[in-house]
């Protein structure tokens, strides 16, 4: 029996954990414990997958010779070429193909095995670089990048600290600033533990007022603050807010185009640039973010959603220089985002290139990703004052009228949220006129929305037509809430949306959809149509019956009611999740 407990680990902080865990039956153990659990369907994929690599290795070699390719569909057979290793074979396993099913899809499979075993047979050959600037590879051509002189490609760089840019709005320290402090801390401490070093957090303030969160930076976590204050940055500016953070970045540099130069004297830091870098995904702190990085010709991995610093083995040319040969990067930071099916998580890497370093890895972080942690008043750091000479020529643009707009509607702090999502088409009116009724229901309860209806093409009528705008949008790009009662109608899952309410104590869904990914995550799953089962929720808690009905034909609920509800009974979690048709 395992004592490892996959429910104390975030997702980010799971795959780590587990990497190191090579006996079938414990991460067996560990895949049920998840399932009965919270049930996460990326720690479950997560789980699996590790699963398979070892069970994958502790199958014998496939006996091409056995296959029945017109049985198998072009998944299997792309699976079961893996385990063949032998020229001789695939090339028969083409012949057969081509003698009988002809399909070209597996034809290109097979061919493409083939291809890969014989480059596997060859010695390693290392990868010609040229590592000439594009103007002296192409003398003739009036190169874009011509007038990038500002570019510090290094190589045998020295880099330390992780870094994070601490955005104000309307001269206060916002949520998501100390929330990437936090997990800065709580990074780097992890990482100061695996390499026996000292590396810090470095917090970055740009603007007019600013000096007066040095304490508050420190306090969440930041063992040095650099900061520049000047009446001019009182509001953000693209250009001067760019090259100031870059320069903070670069000072004391060593090294430029391959030869050592003299940086600017900087004596608390001995080192190039940040290693790790830090920024807010807000509208400003994306632009911010690009800049940055592109000026300091590095990388970026916006809109992350979880961050851990980890080894990882690499067999890309390019960043090995040798074809066919894996080398181990040390120090990498994993940036953790949603990708483009909406679905699953991409992982995104910064890694070196032989001759071309690119540091700071950077990320943006969506704001609500990570817990704002508790300050410590009584942590002390270093207070560094950039005075480098600003160029009046960055502030040519000035704002001279400016309206505040209205902020809109904060969903967070609620203690029910019911949301609606694309699931109200056959009636987008009457869908939010329900979705309110339900939410009337209880003391403390708000409406949110998708981004499908934000962004979709969905003809209200002007009475709720506010419920539909984008500042009640929950997820990736909108609010990030944790109620005690989530209801989700007509929602299908995505994980953008997943972000925004995952923290959610329950989690109500109702769709027609037996199969929707929403369903992985709630406690409770009702198969119905919206336009049917929310009028009888609404009645059922206007009577005092809400666990009935939430309940029903099968679902567990425990006595905990929703809060504000009249007399109901819950929609709390149960031991494993409940599910009502």
């Amino acid at each position: 029996m395992t004592d490892f407990d996959p429910g104390d680990y975030e997702i980010s902080e799971l795959g780590p954990a587990i990497k190191d865990i090579d006996d079938l039956g414990e991460l067996e153990e560990i895949l049920q414990a998840e399932h009965r659990g919270q049930n996460r369907a990326p720690a479950v994929a997560l789980i699996e997958s590790r699963i398979e690599k070892f069970s994958e290795d502790d199958e014998e070699p496939a006996d091409a010779g056995e296959l029945d390719l017109a049985s198998m569909s072009t998944a299997e057979i792309g699976n079961t070429l893996q385990s063949v290793e032998e020229v001789s074979e695939l090339e028969a396993l083409l012949e057969r193909e081509e003698a009988g099913e002809d399909r070209d899809p597996v034809k290109r499979l097979i061919s493409n095995r083939i291809d890969s075993v014989k480059g596997s047979d060859e010695e390693d050959t290392e990868i010609e670089v040229d590592d000439r600037t594009p103007e002296e590879r192409h003398p003739d051509l009036d190169h874009p990048t011509r007038d990038k002189r500002h570019v510090r490609s290094l190589h045998g760089g020295t880099y330390r600290d992780m870094w994070v840019y601490c955005e104000t709005q309307a001269g206060e320290l916002v949520d998501v600033s100390k929330e990437m402090l936090g997990k800065a801390r709580e990074l780097m401490d992890t990482y100061n533990d695996d390499y026996t070093t000292d590396e810090r957090v470095v917090a970055v303030l740009i603007g007019s007022d600013v000096s007066k969160h040095v304490e508050d930076v420190i306090a969440y976590g930041a063992d040095v603050v650099v900061v520049r204050e000047d009446a001019r940055l009182e509001r953000f500016q693209h250009k001067p807010y760019t090259e100031i953070f870059c320069d903070m970045a670069r000072a004391g540099a060593t090294h430029q185009n391959f030869e050592v130069t003299d940086g600017r004297d900087e004596p608390w830091r001995d080192y190039d640039k940040p290693r790790y870098v830090l920024f807010p995904a807000t509208n400003n702190g994306r632009d911010l973010s690009a800049l940055v990085q592109a000026e300091l010709d590095s990388g970026l991995a916006s809109d992350c959603s979880g961050l851990y610093i980890t080894e990882e083995v690499i067999s890309n040319p390019v960043k090995t220089g040798v074809a066919g040969e894996k080398k181990e990067f040390q120090r990498v930071l994993h940036m953790k985002r949603p990708d483009f099916s909406g679905f699953e998580y991409s992982t995104i890497l910064c890694i070196d290139n032989p001759t071309r370093e690119f540091h700071p890895q950077g990320a943006s972080v969506i704001p609500g990703s990570f817990d704002v942690p508790d300050p410590d008043p009584d942590r002390e750091g270093l207070v560094v004052e950039h005075d480098a000479p600003l160029d009046d020529d960055w502030f040519r643009v000035t704002v001279t009228d400016f309206d505040q707009l209205d902020e809109g509607i904060d969903l967070t702090g609620h203690e029910v949220i019911v949301a609606v999502g694309r699931g109200i088409g056959d009636d987008p009116t009457k869908g939010i006129e329900l979705a309110l009724d339900l939410a009337d229901q209880f003391e403390d309860a708000e409406v949110g929305v998708t981004r499908g209806i934000v962004t979709g093409s969905f003809n209200f009528d002007g009475h709720v037509e506010q419920y539909t705008h984008e500042d009640r949008q929950i997820g990736e790009t909108g609010q990030v809430v944790a109620p005690r009662l989530y209801v989700a109608a007509g929602i299908s899952g995505a994980v953008q949306h997943k972000v925004g309410m995952d923290e959610s104590d329950t989690i109500v869904a109702v769709n027609t959809d037996p199969d929707a990914r929403i369903r992985d995550f709630s406690d409770y799953f009702i198969e119905g149509d919206l336009f049917e089962v929310l009028p009888r929720l609404t009645t059922a808690l206007k009577e005092g019956r809400f666990e009935a009905a939430v309940a029903s034909d099968g679902g567990r609920a425990a006595s905990t009611p929703p809060a504000g509800a009249p007399d109901a009974g819950a929609g709390a979690a149960a031991d494993d999740r409940g599910e009502s048709r």
